[in-house]
């Protein structure tokens, strides 16, 4: 357990960094998995609108340090191949 003050501050502010960054990295998680049901039910234009809306949201993940970018872009990429695929 922490003993200074400063100490005692930053576990309370990381808990709540904590927090915030794993509500982000759901909401992330929930718009990739719409592009993949959209993938996985066949449908192109479903799956390519879906992309669009992903897209900026996985970018926003970047910005406020949840995914590195490298990542990020690493997730689009491979999403927008699969997306190109469908017939």
């Amino acid at each position: 357990m922490a003993q200074h003050k400063s100490a005692m501050k930053r576990i309370r502010r990381d808990a709540r960094q904590t927090l915030l960054n794993h509500s982000r990295l759901a909401r992330l998680r929930t718009f990739i998995k719409k592009v993949e049901m959209a993938i996985a039910s066949g449908d192109k234009s479903s799956a390519q609108t879906a992309l669009k809306i992903a897209q900026p949201e996985v970018m926003r993940g970047v910005t406020k340090g949840v995914l590195h970018r490298n990542t990020a872009a690493r997730k689009i990429s491979r999403l927008n191949a699969r997306v190109s695929k469908l017939a």
